[in-house]
Formats: C-alpha cells, structure tokens, sequence
C-alpha cells in the first residue's frame, strides 16, 4: 500500500530510540524524509550511524525539548534546510514515577515539562508549516491516560492532556485541513521498558505476568505496530479523512474483559 508519503518531510521528537525509532523506520520505509528532534543518548547515536552508515534520509537535532526555544530552533532548522513540513509526530516522553505521596509539586511540574509541554511547543512553532503542506499532527500518549496506573501523577496528567489536545486541535486546525489524531500504546517492549523490567526482584516472572494478561496472543505489543498506525494515519491518501481519533494499539489490554486473560 503506498501511503503518499515519499518526500514527505516529517519530525518524530525522540525519534532514534523505542517507540521513536520504529516510527522513524516505517517513515523511512515509504520513502519519507525523517528529522529525528530530542537527546543524542546512547541508543540514539547508534541508530544515527547506522542511518549515515546506509545514507538514509535521517537528519538529527539535538534538542532538549523541555526547553520551548530548542523546540522552536528545531523547526527553524528544519524549514531552513527543508523548506517544508508535512508531519509531526508527537513522541518523546518517559514514565518518571512522579506519584501523589511520591512526588511534590515542584517535580510534578517538572514532570510536565518533559513529557506534554513540548507536545505544544513543537506543534505551535511548526503550525506556519504544516498550514502551508496540510500535513497532520501524531500524539503518541499512553494507556495510563485512560486506565490510570498508581504512582505516576505526572506522567498520566501528561498523557491525558495529550488525548485532550488531540481533539482540542482538530476542531481548532480544520479550516486549514490539518490532522490530527493519537496513537496509545500499553506494553511495548522498548529499552526503557526492558530497563525496568530488569529493576524487578524477579524479572522474568513479572515479564511473564505481564503477557499472560494481554489479551491478544498474550504478548507484547511490537514498537513495529504502533509504529504501522503512526504512519498510516500521517498518510494524506489513505487516512485523509481521519482526524480527532485516539487509538488505542495494544491486544486488547485497556478495552477487553479482564475474566478473558
């Protein structure tokens, strides 16, 4: 299926690792143009030289996106060496265990910084540029916006504002044919999920735990397939009449009957 996106110019903030990195692949794979925007960790500069090693077309910023002028240099640089924007997609962020009793105001809001304010921020500075391409806005967010998880206040405020505003931008955006929508994963095998899970007293009897209660195929979710629904809603040809969707990928988990695991 081609999905209309070949030199398509789109920005996937924490785009070379996880989550990030799938997207970043699939866009790749239709023949997108793929500006990777936030930290240049480890996983990052490992996939940054395997994609000059193989002369992709995947430039890197280094951002730190909690701080709104690096959002907005980011998209200055894009438009200065692209000249266009078709896609934003929405994705740096971490589970950082800012509880109720855990945290504190002040790392609370902290907390928002890292994982919803540069959801705006990138959005706005790149809003002149996806005016002029009617391109399309991906959040990714997170089951906990939905389902809550204990011990996480500012990580799930953060993903329950990011499902608000997908909605709250595409009534804003329609006049200018602009998309946007949010894609929700649960549990997705990413570093920073295996770094956890390798934190616990017993790490492959929690992993185990885990599977057995995700409904479809009792398995995790692949970054893969969170990574194929990104893509297919940036496609103008074939999700151009999707818009102000929250979807949720992930075997069921969130939505089905607990009694079927």
């Amino acid at each position: 299926m081609d999905l209309g996106l070949k030199d398509h110019v789109i920005v996937v903030t924490g785009g070379g690792a996880g989550i990030g990195e799938a997207i970043s692949r699939a866009c790749l794979a239709e023949q997108a143009r793929v500006v990777v925007v936030g930290r240049l960790s480890e996983n990052v500069k490992r996939f940054q030289a395997e994609m000059q090693a193989a002369h992709n077309r995947c430039e890197f910023i280094e951002a730190q996106l909690a701080d709104p002028q690096q959002c907005r240099k980011a998209v200055e640089g894009v438009q200065q060496h692209y000249g266009r924007l078709d896609g934003l997609v929405n994705n740096a962020g971490a589970n950082d265990g800012i509880g109720l009793a855990s945290g504190d105001p002040e790392r609370f809001t902290e907390s928002l910084r890292q994982n919803l304010l540069h959801y705006y921020a990138m959005a706005h500075y790149a809003l002149p540029l996806l005016k002029e391409s009617q391109g399309a806005i991906v959040n990714i967010s997170s089951k906990v916006a939905l389902t809550g998880q204990g011990g996480t206040s500012g990580y799930a405020a953060a993903k329950g504002a990011q499902l608000a505003l997908t909605r709250e931008w595409a009534a804003e955006l329609l006049p200018f044919g602009i998309r946007v929508n949010s894609v929700l994963p649960a549990e997705v095998m990413t570093p920073l999920y295996r770094r956890w899970i390798d934190k616990q007293d017993q790490p492959e009897t929690t992993l185990k735990k885990i599977t057995e209660r995700i409904p479809l195929g009792h398995r995790m979710t692949e970054a893969s397939e969170i990574a194929a629904m990104t893509v297919f809603l940036l496609s103008p040809t074939q999700s151009g009449h999707t818009t102000a969707q929250n979807i949720v990928v992930d075997g069921g988990y969130t939505h089905l009957d607990r009694s079927l695991t």
